[in-house]
């Protein structure tokens, strides 16, 4: 993207400046997410991109190795950061800071944060604090902007005589916006058979099953019930469905940790194991394989088009957005997940299978400092609501097939790239009238990101008063 654009009158003018700070470089979910809002910026080709590509936690950097024409774009939207600061001529027009809230800082003359949101009900204090630096925030789905919208704290600060005495209240005091994660339809599409050759094709047609659910998510840490995509206790209630069946279909599980390591992968094995210890070892049990470590975007359409996996299987306890869960959509692929969080933007009952339970207070052993608030809340399924869906699944397919088609016409329209593009494009208009002509020039050394670690933010001591309900 050049930095000019002609006019009519054969000169030209400078185009604003877009400089972004965030993960585009790892394979994570926020870089799936960064490198989207690159890709819009791509397609409407009317502004100055500049980059700074920092870290996500331990995820690899390794996403735009590939020499494809938009990662060599990308790529050349690149700066660096040296003692002396970032290498900008001048102060952005437009910060856009794609990272979580409590990392976001103010580097132009008009701010942007976006963040894919929250899995649970509501953010956290430094979360808030975070937002309230920028001129606008904008998050992924409705569900996200609720935990925004709805979460406020008392701020409390101690007297002389050692009582608390409120002094405020802390709240989202920025506009937000929701824009979603769309998917390019020349990637995620429906396949036949005869197309389908990459090594996870061939990978799937070595399983014995013809019919084979698929579930995509990481494997997080926690005990039993207390990992976010809820995979553990998903893999004990398919168990208990398909119990001693002649024949049983089988679960596919694709899923990786931070390193995609062999030590991680034997992890995962010895959780199965956990997993059917808790049946007695008479009772025959239906096949769980795994499918571990990264997989391209064209492997991952083959994934879902192959013809023996019928269904994608995931009840999480809250997605921010569930890009995984769209992604299956687009192909056809019929859906069974919780009736709960950022997925219902683009399902709905009529056209997916969406199991009930109910919201409990998240575990202590899963609470995260400014990250996952310990009053908070997330979806728990009702185990006989999923084995249902199961069943529904492997009974009656052709017709929850019917809905799945019908559903991947709706989302590929209301959810592609263009329509992303179309929407983000309309939003920097906005902003772009609102630029002031003339701001302080003052650019920090922006710090790293440390998902494990994130930066601290100095706060007066808060207390939770209200708990949002969605």
């Amino acid at each position: 993207m050049g930095t000019k654009t002609e006019i009519h009158n054969g000169g030209y003018i400078m185009k604003k400046l877009i400089f972004m700070c965030g993960p585009f470089s790892s394979r994570s979910g926020y870089g799936n997410h960064a490198r989207d809002i690159y890709r819009c910026l791509y397609k409407m080709d009317k502004y100055d991109v500049k980059i700074l590509d920092v870290r996500w936690g331990d995820c690899p950097r390794n996403a735009l190795d590939s020499p494809t024409e938009f990662n060599n774009s990308l790529k050349s939207c690149f700066i660096k950061q040296t003692p002396k600061g970032l290498q900008l001529d001048r102060q952005p027009d437009i910060y856009i800071d794609v990272r979580i809230p409590n990392e976001f800082q103010q580097i132009g003359k008009v701010n942007i944060g976006f963040t894919a949101g929250v899995e649970t009900s509501a953010v956290s204090a430094a979360w808030l604090e975070g937002c309230n630096k920028m001129d606008l925030v904008i998050t992924v789905s409705e569900h996200s902007k609720m935990g925004f919208v709805g979460a406020k704290y008392d701020k409390m600060q101690k007297t002389q005589d050692g009582q608390q005495q409120k002094i405020g209240e802390l709240k989202l005091e920025k506009p937000i916006e929701v824009l979603f994660e769309g998917l390019d339809v020349n990637e995620f599409y429906p396949m036949k058979s005869s197309e389908l050759k990459t090594p996870i094709s061939k990978t799937i047609d070595d399983i014995e099953e013809n019919f084979c659910y698929l579930m995509v998510g990481q494997w997080c840490q926690g005990n039993y019930g207390e990992d976010r995509k809820d995979i553990p206790r998903a893999i004990k209630i398919f168990y208990e469905t398909f119990a001693n069946k002649t024949s049983a279909p089988a679960l596919i599980v694709k899923t990786s940790g931070a390193t995609f390591s062999i030590l991680d992968k034997e992890n995962c094995l010895n959780k199965l194991k956990h997993i059917k210890e808790m049946f007695p070892a008479d009772i025959k049990l239906p096949n769980v394989y795994f499918i571990h470590g990264s997989l391209t975007k064209e492997e991952m359409n083959e994934m879902y088009n192959h013809h023996k996996i019928k269904a994608f299987y995931l009840t999480t306890h809250g997605e921010g957005f569930g890009r995984p869960l769209l992604e299956a959509s687009f192909t056809g692929l019929p859906v069974i997940t919780s009736n709960w969080s950022g997925h219902l933007d683009f399902l709905d009952a009529e056209h997916a299978l969406l199991v009930s339970g109910e919201l409990t207070k998240v575990p202590r052993s899963v609470v995260w400092k400014d990250i996952i608030v310990e009053d908070s809340q997330w979806f728990v399924s009702n185990e006989q609501s999923v084995s249902s869906a199961l069943n529904m699944v492997y009974q009656n397919y052709n017709k929850v097939k019917e809905k799945a088609v019908d559903l991947m016409k709706i989302n590929t329209e209301k959810f592609n790239m263009d329509k992303m593009t179309e929407k983000f494009d309309s939003i920097l208009e906005g902003v772009s009238a609102n630029i002031p002509t003339q701001v302080s020039l003052n650019l920090p050394k922006l710090k790293k990101v440390n998902k494990s670690n994130p930066t601290k933010i100095k706060l007066p001591k808060l207390k939770k008063v209200t708990e949002v309900s969605v």
